[in-house]
Order: structure tokens, then sequence, then C-alpha cells
């Protein structure tokens, strides 16, 4: 991480939080830690909304027993109350760039964007 910082280690436990199966199974655990203007531009190229893409993750039949493997995790406090992390993550042979936003509400630290990009690994 380039800022080793109360606010870089908040975002990164949030975004891990989020990859965990039993949090993207539970629209409480989400709604925690996602914030209400919460969007997303998935690898998948839809444009998600906070309620699509609770919705979404909450109806998948297999969330999978694991979370995806996480790599490059780095973490910098742009400005008070605003953290940006960049990492990649591969789950089953599909690998993806990510880029997410954390803000500092009343409630604690929220993913306020998000958005994943496919690579292959050659």
């Amino acid at each position: 991480m380039t800022e080793h910082d109360s606010a870089v280690q908040a975002a990164v436990q949030g975004e891990l939080r989020l990859l965990r199966p039993e949090v993207r199974s539970s629209p409480e655990l989400l709604g925690e830690l996602l914030h209400p203007d919460f969007r997303e531009f998935g690898a998948s190229g839809v444009c998600w909304t906070r309620e699509s893409i609770i919705k979404a993750l909450i109806e998948d039949e297999d969330p999978g027993p694991r979370p995806a493997v996480v790599s490059r995790m780095e973490g910098v406090r742009l400005a008070p109350g605003l953290v940006h992390l960049t990492f990649d993550t591969e789950l089953d042979g599909r690998r993806a760039h990510r880029s997410s936003l954390w803000r500092l509400t009343e409630d604690g630290w929220r993913m306020y964007f998000h958005q994943g990009t496919l690579f292959s690994a050659e």
C-alpha cells in the first residue's frame, strides 16, 4: 500500500468483506458496505446501482464457496474521507483489474464507486 493509514486500512477491510460469500448473500451486510449513491461499471459491461447489485447478488443461486483471490491491492487516500483502491481478482480462471472509491459517511466507510475490467494472463 502506498499509504498505511487508518482510512486506507478501513477501505481495504471493507473491500475484502465485500468479496466474502456470506456478505455477498446478505442484503443487510451489503447495505452496510455500499454507499446509498453507489454505482458500478461491471466487468460484464453492466452499469449497476446499489439496489440492482444487491438484488443480483442475493438472487445468485451459487455465490461460490470461496471468495476471489485478490492480488496487488494498493490504496491511497485522495482527500479526507476518500480512498481509492486498485487490485486484481481471479475466480475460476476469470481475472479482472478492479478500482474502487470508498467514502467516509456517518455510518462508516462505504464503497461509492467500483469498476472491473477483465484481462487475460497473457
